[in-house]
């Protein structure tokens, strides 16, 4: 009887940290990625929710239209990859601004203010990885305003 207690506190523990459904192993097409159309463009979702190892996770494609931004800079709990794969654009990234075009990748900190706004005459298309870490501390927020 303790033995059986024993090993079903032990397998509780090893999966207590584990999400109840996190995301599989799996290759998806665009023609299967949840595609929205905004205003300023289109985003396509790929993944969302959670994996063993991270929560909030966001994968997906941005295609911005000329003139446009998603959103102003704004800051976030989560870390987060973009690497542009079309067009031209300008990064904002803690109050400064840099150019950016295909193949160039920003990677934002926690609470880091960041953006991407379309300069070019065609789309700008970037891919965006964003997540929080299980187990992790998050750094505290050094400001709650967005620029």
């Amino acid at each position: 009887m303790l033995l059986g207690l024993t090993l079903a506190f032990m397998v509780g523990a090893m999966f207590a940290g584990q999400p109840a459904d996190p995301i599989p192993s799996s290759i998806m097409s665009e023609e299967k990625a949840l595609k929205e159309e905004f205003e300023w463009g289109t985003f396509y979702t790929y993944h969302q929710g959670e994996t063993y190892g991270t929560h909030d996770v966001l994968t997906g494609v941005a295609v911005i239209k000329p003139g446009w931004e998603i959103h102003p800079p704004h800051q976030h709990a989560e870390e987060e990859y973009m690497i542009v794969t079309e067009g031209q654009g300008v990064w904002h990234l803690n109050g400064e601004d840099f150019e950016a075009g295909k193949g160039d990748m920003l990677y934002a900190a926690p609470w880091d203010i960041h953006g991407i706004k379309n300069t070019g005459d065609g789309p700008l298309a970037f891919w965006v990885w964003k997540w929080n870490n299980k187990g992790v501390a998050l750094p505290e927020t050094v400001s709650d305003e967005e620029d």
